[in-house]
């Protein structure tokens, strides 16, 4: 089959790779209609990660069943799928409080699995034209038939779950105001569930104007941050005071004000600043105990500098971690049917598999309005 696979930093190819099949009698095989380039691919794509070449990326990842393995009892060929991008047993410690992010079974030494990212599993990305599916009863999430809604439900294997999951950790609430940091598609969606969940004033903040622009035409407030202290602009309109909550959906390669150079803290600490005494954090960012292009050697360790103390003082909580998909994507998939939700605004460009490295090119620098993704192995689809 065709994939993707990432050769070296900024390098990656559409080559042939093995068949995936059948290994255990739980395991589904998906042809793959839809699969989402997601930012996190682009720091294994930077060499920023312990990637090593011949991985094949892809962790968004939504298709068809084509071959079902004997022990499993909730699926059939052709049925539509999208899956989480955390690969989960089910019946671990972790999974059966919902915390299928950090599965215990799926990676043996390690807290979560995924499909196609470093570190978390030996399972082969979705950036090809068919996927493997371990746990296919637990991981595989039924959609209807058809094609509506395809670039909506591809959405349900990462960033909408994830962004949403920004706002759980925050406890975003009905009337509250919310500082989303990060206009990328994660943030987008985090600045749409805020909304979503009732919030009376959500603020997007980010440096490219496509981005803000986007913020803006869904109803958030757009706050440029390399024309002030993104902070100082968020108290002014909020009476001194600061929002009442905050969702960090940037992670550790946040750029200082004048975007100049990486500032892997910043966000956690304007957070602290932009959010009013006993507010809460939500960070959904990526955070890794290990970078190679870290700016100094405190982050190389993943060790940043953050103001506990004025976050102590503040009496303000934090919640942390990559998103339990399977905690919100069922709901999240029946507000697309019912016409509440629509996450696809954030996608960007639809394209066919071969046209993958050009897209990770131009998405990687910004360019050319490339926000997000989504590439359809087997369809030859204009640029």
């Amino acid at each position: 089959m065709k994939a993707v696979v990432y050769e070296e930093p900024f390098s990656v190819v559409v080559k042939e790779v093995q068949d995936p099949r059948i290994q255990h009698p739980n395991d589904v095989l998906v042809r793959v209609t839809s699969t989402a380039i997601c930012g996190s691919d682009l720091h294994m794509y930077e060499g920023r990660t312990a990637a090593e070449a011949g991985i094949v990326f892809g962790h968004e990842n939504l298709g068809i069943v084509e071959e079902v393995g004997d022990g499993v009892t909730s699926l059939s060929e052709g049925d539509r799928v999208v899956m989480p991008f955390n690969v989960a047993c089910g019946f671990c410690k972790n999974c059966l409080v919902g915390k299928t992010g950090f599965c215990l079974t799926v990676n043996p030494g390690f807290a979560g699995g995924a499909y196609g990212y470093v570190a978390m599993g030996p399972f082969i990305g979705g950036q090809a034209e068919r996927l493997r599916v371990p746990y296919a009863d637990f991981n595989c999430l039924k959609l209807p038939p058809g094609e509506e809604f395809e670039t909506d439900f591809v959405l349900l294997a990462d960033i909408f779950p994830t962004g949403y999951h920004g706002c759980e950790l925050a406890q975003v609430s009905p009337g509250e105001s919310v500082a989303v940091y990060g206009a990328g598609p994660v943030g987008l969606m985090a600045a749409y569930s805020a909304l979503l969940r009732g919030a009376a004033k959500v603020f997007s903040v980010d440096r490219v104007p496509e981005r803000l622009a986007k913020a803006e035409e869904m109803g958030a407030i757009p706050i440029d941050f390399t024309q002030g202290d993104p902070a100082e602009q968020i108290k002014e309109q909020t009476g001194g005071e600061g929002t009442d909550k905050g969702v960090d959906a940037v992670g550790y390669q946040a750029q200082s004000h004048d975007a100049s150079h990486e500032e892997p803290a910043i966000v956690l600490n304007e957070l602290v600043e932009t959010v009013r005494p006993t507010g809460m954090l939500g960070v959904p960012g990526l955070y890794v105990p290990s970078d190679p292009g870290g700016p100094d050697e405190h982050a190389k360790k993943g060790q940043l500098l953050v103001s506990i103390g004025r976050m102590f003082e503040k009496g303000q909580q934090m919640g942390t971690g990559q998103c339990n998909v399977k905690r919100y994507n069922r709901q999240l998939r029946d507000m697309i049917i019912a016409g509440r939700a629509k996450p696809s605004f954030v996608v960007s460009h639809e394209l066919p598999l071969d046209q993958a490295p050009q897209a990770y090119e131009k998405f990687d620098k910004r360019i050319e309005g490339y926000t997000k993704v989504v590439l359809h192995p087997g369809h030859a689809l204009a640029a």
